[in-house]
């Protein structure tokens, strides 16, 4: 499911990623909001999201640090 932008934007607390740096490749970003995890790419903020359920995120966690 991804979502578009929109002005509840300004309610959202993203977090970038700590392999994201002034010097380096830009990476993902995340916010909790009630209910779901947003993802979206820290190079195109007000692009596509993905909406995962904080279930669906705790199974996905371990594999991404494992990469």
């Amino acid at each position: 499911m991804t979502l578009k932008a929109s002005g509840a934007d300004a309610v959202v607390e993203w977090i970038k990623s700590s392999y994201s740096t002034a010097d380096g490749p830009d990476c993902i970003e995340v916010a909790a909001i009630p209910d779901h995890i947003l993802v979206r790419d820290s190079k195109n903020p007000h692009g596509p999201r993905l909406a995962l359920t904080p279930t669906a995120w705790a199974t996905f966690l371990p594999y991404a640090a494992a990469h």
